[in-house]
């Protein structure tokens, strides 16, 4: 199922003061992969990631997304690409409804905010409820997002990524404070969304998680890419063992 590159870093670098959070580092992600991204705490992880949507600007190296350089671009430009990404902290709008939180997420801009909500037709009211119904979140449709569980949270974030048809998605420690049983719902939507023609690439610290879902890991250490293989070659690749379990396991600083 994999394809051609959908995104590509050369030589990346970004900075900040003396620390080299991300330390000239190339990746690519194919069409149709799924690919993670881990290391021990502070390894420059979602620093890359912030990089790749243009939260960060870049000191140095190139960002390709579908052969075009966007290392220049906003985040709402590279949104609109059909690149989307979640965040380690979860972003959803606790007064609103599920219903208006997919709405909302829905053009990445391109409608005022104050108008997202009436101008939405019916075949995004639609679109809306066939994606909770997917994540589980139907019976919640017009609920507030302040009282689903934090693991419905996530979800209900996940589907805000998808409301806008994206070509791929970043997503930031999906399992972070999670329920164990919802863990097991979110592994096998990644699992149903990559087998629809989802491309996606995950920053986790749970290395099962990243085992059973990714084609494929990228190692960081010190912002340096060490290692990049299947998940049995990185799981048997003494150094990457050596840098990641001797962490605390904590989130990412950097």
């Amino acid at each position: 199922m994999n394809g051609s590159a959908l995104l590509e870093g050369r030589g990346v670098l970004k900075r900040f003061g003396g620390l080299c959070a991300v330390d000239k580092v190339d990746f690519q992600v194919n069409e149709g992969e799924i690919v993670g991204l881990i290391g021990p705490n502070g390894s420059g992880k979602t620093t890359l990631f912030n990089c790749i949507t243009g939260v960060h600007e870049v000191d140095g190296g190139e960002i390709l997304f579908k052969g075009e350089d966007i290392t220049d671009d906003q985040p709402y430009q590279i949104a609109r690409r059909g690149l989307a990404r979640t965040f380690q902290v979860i972003r959803v709008y606790r007064d609103l409804t599920v219903e208006e939180n997919l709405l909302l997420s829905r053009q990445w801009g391109e409608v005022p905010t104050i108008r997202s909500f009436t101008r939405a037709d019916r075949s995004l009211h639609d679109k809306a409820a066939e994606i909770a119904d997917f994540l589980l979140l139907g019976h919640h449709l017009y609920d507030k997002a302040g009282i689903l569980s934090g693991g419905q949270r996530r979800l209900l974030e996940l589907g805000m990524t998808l409301m806008p048809d994206p070509d791929l998605i970043l997503l930031d420690e999906a399992t972070s404070g999670i329920n164990p049983t919802l863990i097991e719902t979110i592994k096998d939507r990644i699992r149903e969304m990559n087998g629809r023609g989802l491309t996606l690439m995950l920053v986790e610290h749970d290395i099962r998680f990243i085992s059973d879902l990714c084609d494929r890991v990228i190692v960081l250490n010190y912002g340096k890419k060490m290692a990049d293989g299947t998940p049995d070659e990185i799981k048997s690749d003494e150094a990457v063992l050596e840098a990641y379990f001797g962490d605390d396991g904590g989130s990412d600083d950097a």
